[in-house]
């Protein structure tokens, strides 16, 4: 990966004071399929560009300015919003979109594997991070020993969920999760080592994560959830994710769009638009700090 620009991880400031706007990942490597179905044709003379995004910020960046920087080109954009983070990539599979806009690399790579998708990241675009919030406490050192910790429940989240819990001192280690088919959110929650305090390690949708806080005592939300559910401003992260090299590859959301259209004219297009200084500039000043801009290339 080579990055061509890449903004100061400085966030936990900007997410405590409620800043305006943050997807789950942990693979760097592009998975590949021998049997990846032959990509849609674009017809010449279409310059309408369709692009799959859940609403913050991703499908906010696309209809508030990518749609403007792209159509100074002569393309028109439609932007299709999703309120999860499966159908956005069977759509695209399906060819009912040329694009998405909304994951990371480990979440890309999983879908492809689990679900036989044939999809690959084209552009880094921006990070968002993924922070532990809570009702309850203002504070990690708050919470008791047994308290109800709630983490995505779909493995590539699940883990950052669990890595970001190691990072800030809550658990010692995340045991075998992630390496061990049997080690499960249970068996941690019982892993006196890895988990002293006795955390109840507890798996949920990644989108309902929000809406179930009151009923937990803290949770692991990635970046999006907690800004459309405006909790930056309500109930500020008690800490968000630290990021070096590696981590910034693997948090990064990238476009991504179906196997054999990497180099389409409409990607391009995109691509061109996306890490373009008007998108730089619209994060910047609209998200001040919570999210930031990637622009890193995908091969």
């Amino acid at each position: 990966m080579k990055k061509r620009l890449f903004t100061s991880l400085v966030l936990t400031a900007a997410l405590t004071l409620g800043a305006l706007t943050g997807c789950g990942s942990s693979s760097a490597e592009t998975a590949n399929s021998s049997s990846a179905a032959a990509p849609a044709t674009e017809n010449a003379g279409d310059k309408t560009i369709t692009v799959g995004a859940t609403p913050v910020p991703h499908a906010q960046i696309l209809d508030n300015i990518v749609k403007e920087v792209l159509a100074e080109d002569g393309w028109t954009l439609e932007t299709v919003v999703f309120s999860d983070y499966v159908l956005p990539n069977t759509s695209l599979e399906q060819g009912e979109l040329d694009a998405n806009y909304f994951q990371t690399l480990g979440y890309m790579n999983q879908q492809n594997q689990d679900a036989g998708l044939h999809l690959a990241a084209v552009a880094g675009v921006h990070i968002e991070p993924m922070g532990i919030y809570s009702e309850k406490y203002t504070s990690l050192a708050d919470l008791p020993d047994g308290a109800s910790i709630g983490i995505p429940n779909d493995p590539d989240n699940g883990l950052r969920g669990i890595d970001l819990l190691v990072q800030k001192g809550l658990l010692v280690s995340n045991g075998g999760f992630g390496t061990d088919a049997n080690y499960t959110e249970d068996s941690l929650t019982n892993d006196k080592e890895a988990n002293p305090h006795g955390y109840v390690i507890t798996p949920l949708e990644a989108a309902s994560l929000p809406l179930s806080l009151p009923d937990l005592d803290a949770a692991t939300i990635n970046g999006n959830y907690a800004l459309e559910a405006e909790l930056p401003a309500k109930f500020p992260a008690l800490d968000i994710e630290s990021f070096d090299d590696e981590t910034t590859v693997k948090r990064t959301n990238f476009l991504v769009v179906k196997q054999g259209n990497e180099s389409s004219e409409k990607t391009q297009a995109l691509i061109k638009a996306l890490q373009s200084d008007k998108v730089q500039a619209y994060i910047d000043e609209t998200y001040k700090g919570a999210v930031i801009t990637s622009f890193i290339d995908a091969e």
